[in-house]
């Protein structure tokens, strides 16, 4: 072998990796035009079905005079109850295990393994675990406002959870050492000092938590929301409908002016998520820490 030559061995693992990183980018490819046509499909149909009359109006057999107005503040409701559950639940458990819990004991270990399990459950189990307990069992709050959020709660909790966990473990441990060291108590450093370093991170991940659970359609459907609702929730024990559950309703209909409506309703839920989403990363660029 000639002195700067390429042992067989390395020319084979590089065209290896070579290939390989073709096939990602392939696939990357695929995904990005699928989605654009998806994308573009629904937009082109949908744009022509909104107008401020589909926003403030309830729906109705008549496709001339429907609207989303009620899917669009059941949605706002069982978002705010979501949000209400997940965010003091799911940051004091993110807490608990990171700041408190003993690793070496067997209940935190067993907390720590289900809450990952948890975080890949079907949504439709949730559906069924919120029938059962929060519906019809002990709870008995009924198909209500309430029952929605909290399964929904309970769907998106784990997410939260883990995007809590690595946000606190993203702080480095000197600044605790350094607030302990000042004579700071531990529930001081963890209020002043943990906690603010990752609000970015928690935030990004409850609005990334609400932003699935905005799209989930089979635990509302186990839980009792109706598809077809003209009026606005008026508390948390009031029926409700949602944008997914409004979408499904009118594409289940055989006219074609459904079809438009149940695109003006998928852009009009895609705007929210683009919305959520966007808060997201803002809040991450405006008040992440560089350590």
């Amino acid at each position: 072998m000639s002195v700067g030559a390429i042992p067989p061995a390395s020319r084979g693992r590089r065209a290896k990796d070579v290939g390989f990183r073709g096939l990602l980018l392939t696939a990357l490819s695929l995904s990005v035009v699928m989605l654009g046509v998806l994308f573009y499909t629904v937009v082109s149909d949908g744009v022509g079905g909104l107008s401020w009359g589909f926003l403030t109006s309830f729906a109705s057999f008549d496709p001339e005079i429907a609207g989303a107005e009620a899917a669009i503040t059941g949605t706002l409701w069982l978002m705010g109850v979501c949000a209400f559950f997940i965010v003091p639940l799911g940051v004091a458990t993110a807490l608990y295990l990171e700041e408190y819990a003993d690793g070496t004991k067997w209940f935190n270990r067993f907390v720590e393994v289900n809450i990952q399990n948890l975080a890949a459950v079907p949504s439709i189990v949730y559906g069924i675990l919120g029938l059962a307990f929060l519906v019809r069992g002990p709870l008995e709050l009924g198909r209500s406002v309430l029952a929605g959020g909290l399964t929904l709660g309970l769907l998106v909790l784990p997410v939260v959870i883990i995007a809590a966990r690595e946000a606190i473990r993203a702080v480095p441990s000197s600044i605790r050492e350094g607030s302990l060291a000042l004579g700071a108590t531990q529930w001081q450093t963890i209020w002043r000092q943990v906690l603010p370093a990752a609000v970015p991170g928690i935030a990004t991940g409850v609005i990334l938590a609400l932003s699935r659970a905005i799209g989930e359609t089979a635990p509302l459907i186990l839980v009792g929301a109706a598809s077809f609702v003209a009026f606005n929730p008026t508390g948390l024990d009031s029926g409700f409908t949602a944008l997914p559950l409004q979408i499904f309703e009118w594409l289940s209909r055989p006219q074609d002016e459904f079809k438009v409506l149940a695109a003006a309703a998928i852009v009009v839920l895609l705007v929210m998520l683009l919305a959520m989403n966007s808060v997201a990363i803002w809040l991450r660029n405006r008040f992440e820490r560089r350590w």
